[in-house]
């Protein structure tokens, strides 16, 4: 499975982002989708997942502003990001999972400026 993520860039404090990630190779085995970011000399962190039930799962720190979506006629996924906020400037990452294996696309850049 291959992921390509794309829909990052530049946003004042307060505004929105969608971020794509297209999935190709496989993907009608992916049984969850889920976002991740990392921001500079921290951690990769969990953003929000839908699982293979339908089930969506998202961090608290992002709850009533983020959501995740799949389109899945068109094979991509979505992370709409709204209320940006400075300290969420990261590389953010799709990732899905086909059995127990995970796959990574490349990481997009959202950078909030104040």
């Amino acid at each position: 499975v291959q992921l390509q993520a794309s829909g990052g860039g530049l946003v004042q404090a307060g505004g929105s982002l969608r971020l794509s990630c297209v999935a190709s190779g496989g993907s009608d085995s992916i049984n969850r989708i889920a976002w991740y970011r990392q921001a500079p000399g921290k951690s990769r962190e969990f953003i929000g997942d839908i699982a293979s039930g339908g089930t969506t799962t998202l961090a608290d720190s992002v709850k009533g502003r983020f959501s995740i979506f799949r389109d899945v006629a068109r094979n991509t996924m979505y992370l709409q990001m709204n209320s940006l906020k400075p300290e969420e400037t990261a590389i953010y990452y799709c990732n899905v999972f086909v059995g127990n294996r995970p796959y990574w696309g490349q990481g997009t850049q959202v950078t909030v400026s104040s």
